[in-house]
């Protein structure tokens, strides 16, 4: 969410970087609201199943064109790249089990099944 946030203020700096990670532009407009408005979402448990698949697929994304460590040669770049890698797999892994469990007993989605 914070991160997505942040894409969101100042959504053309976003954009501009975006040919740079091998991506076209206006995938852009797409990345920052679903990062921020899936990240309250999936806090609220709303449409969880469809809000972690379409996580999922935005953290693969993110990971393959922006967290390619193994392109860095400087050793501290790597290796922030390698960790920030990683941590993605660990999110992907937890959006699988969103996706898997659906919203929970505190969820928006719990809420509206019992009407």
């Amino acid at each position: 969410m914070r991160s997505g946030l942040g894409k969101l203020m100042d959504i053309n700096a976003f954009i501009a970087t975006m040919p740079g990670r091998g991506l076209p532009g206006w995938l852009g407009y797409l990345a920052a609201p679903v990062e921020f408005f899936g990240g309250i979402a999936l806090i609220l448990g709303l449409a969880t199943r469809y809000v972690a698949a379409l996580l999922l697929l935005f953290v693969i994304i993110a990971t393959l064109s922006s967290h390619r460590y193994w392109e860095f040669a400087e050793a501290a770049a790597r290796r922030a790249q390698d960790n920030n890698f990683y941590k993605n797999l660990a999110i992907m892994g937890g959006l699988v089990f969103a996706f898997v469990t659906a919203g929970g007993r505190f969820s928006i989605d719990r809420l509206l099944a019992r009407k």
